[in-house]
């Protein structure tokens, strides 16, 4: 007994629909405390993107789907790259500001003279 599917046409096209539909409403619905780990997570969405579009380019047979395989590679791993930026960016603006940054500021403000009446 063989069993095989295949997702050809219009149901590839509702499948990517309703998947980006999808989305769209459960990031849109994400508070925006949330969103540094929703970043996370999403980067090793990418991760895992990039790992199906290797095996789409190791199985390619044709040269559009190597093709295929090359973009989904080089995109997937773009988005990975830029969404680890994009976190380390945002997990930067929590970090407290140095004592260093302050100091000068402390000390300019001592030497005024408005600042010793």
């Amino acid at each position: 007994m063989e069993f095989s599917t295949a997702i050809t046409g219009f149901v590839a096209i509702y499948i990517f629909m309703l998947a980006g539909f999808a989305g769209w409403v459960i990031i849109g619905r994400v508070p925006a405390i949330l969103h540094t780990p929703l970043m996370s997570g999403s980067n090793f969405i990418h991760g895992i993107v990039v790992v199906g579009g290797l095996y789409a380019l190791i199985n390619a047979s044709s040269v559009t789907e190597q093709v295929i395989g090359f973009v989904a590679v080089l995109l997937g791993a773009g988005n990975a790259a830029g969404g680890y930026a994009v976190t380390d960016r945002m997990l930067a603006m929590f970090q407290p500001r140095e004592a260093k940054a302050k100091a000068p500021a402390a000390d300019s403000a001592a030497a005024t003279p408005s600042a010793r009446s």
